[in-house]
C-alpha cells in the first residue's frame, strides 16, 4: 500500500545519506519529490534518477536553506513546478565538532545558520502554502544530541535542541490549521560521513546502543514516512528518537 499517493514533498539537504534515504523512500511510497543540494550537480541528478524511478515526479534544486532569500525563491519555484506541498522535511545540516576551547566563532555561526536558521527560513516560506491549503506536515530533523548534549560538540547541540524548541512552538502556532509539526532525533546512524569515522570509533558509539547495531537510513526515513502520512494525523509537537534505546 503506497502511504504518500498525491503528496508533494519538499527535503532539504537530499543529494545523499539520510536526506537522501528519506527522498527514495518517500518516492516509493507515491509522493512527488522536491529536493535540494549545495553544490554537487552530478549526484543530485543521480538522485533525481532514482527517484523518478519510482514512477513519481522528482526535481533536484541547487539552493543553501540557509539563505532566506534562496529558500523564498525555493518554496516559490516548488511550489510554481508542483501546485502543491504537503510534506517538508528540514534536513539540512553540518557538524563544526570542537571542545569549547578550540571553537572558533565561524565553527558557531556556521553550524547555527545551516542547522537551525535553514529551518525557520523553509517553515516561514512554506507557511503560507500550508495556511492556504489548511493541511501540511511539517518534519524537522533533530539529534539525540539536541537532547541530551554531546562533549565536543556544544554547537550542535545547541543548534538540535533548537530545533525541538522550535518544532514545539510552530505546532502549538500552526495546529489550528491542521498543520503537524514533529521532530526526529536519530542517534548513531550509518551513513558516509560516519563510515570515515573508523571502525574503532564506530565500535565505542555502539556501546552505548542497546540494540547493539547502527541505525540505517532506512530507519530513519520509516519514521519521516510515518510523520508524513495519514498514520499519525494526531501526531504533532513531538520528538520521535531513532536510536535503538541509546535515549530512554
Amino acid at each position: 500500500m503506497k502511504l504518500l499517493e498525491g503528496k508533494v514533498a519538499l527535503i532539504t539537504g537530499a543529494s545523499r545519506g539520510i536526506g537522501k534515504g528519506i527522498a527514495l523512500k518517500l518516492a516509493e511510497h507515491g509522493a512527488d519529490i522536491a529536493f535540494t543540494y549545495v553544490s554537487s550537480e552530478n549526484v543530485a541528478l543521480a538522485v533525481e534518477k532514482e527517484i523518478t524511478a519510482f514512477g513519481v515526479k522528482g526535481k533536484a534544486y541547487q539552493s543553501n536553506a540557509a539563505d532566506f532569500s534562496a529558500a523564498e525563491k525555493l518554496i516559490a519555484a516548488v511550489s510554481e513546478e508542483f501546485g502543491r506541498i504537503d510534506i517538508v522535511v528540514n534536513n539540512a545540516g553540518i557538524t563544526r565538532d570542537g571542545l569549547l576551547m578550540r571553537m572558533t566563532e565561524e565553527n558557531w555561526d556556521e553550524v547555527m545558520e545551516t542547522n537551525l536558521k535553514s529551518v525557520f527560513n523553509i517553515t516561514k516560506n512554506v507557511q503560507r502554502i500550508l495556511l492556504k491549503q489548511r493541511s501540511g506536515s511539517i518534519i524537522n530533523l533533530s539529534s539525540v544530541v539536541g537532547v541530551r548534549g554531546n562533549a565536543g560538540q556544544s554547537n550542535y547541540a545547541a543548534s538540535k535542541a533548537g530545533i525541538i524548541g522550535f518544532t514545539k512552538s510552530i505546532a502549538q502556532e500552526l495546529g489550528s490549521r491542521n498543520i503537524r509539526c514533529n521532530a526526529i532525533a536519530p542517534g548513531f546512524i550509518a551513513t558516509e560521513m560516519t563510515a570515515e569515522l573508523g571502525e574503532e570509533v564506530m565500535q565505542e558509539w555502539l556501546k552505548s546502543v542497546p540494540l547493539k547495531r547502527a541505525g540505517t537510513t532506512e530507519d530513519v526515513a520509516n519514521a519521516v514516512l510515518f510523520l508524513g502520512s495519514d498514520l499519525s494525523t494526531y501526531v504533532s509537537g513531538q520528538t520521535l528518537n531513532v536510536c535503538g534505546a541509546m535515549l530512554t
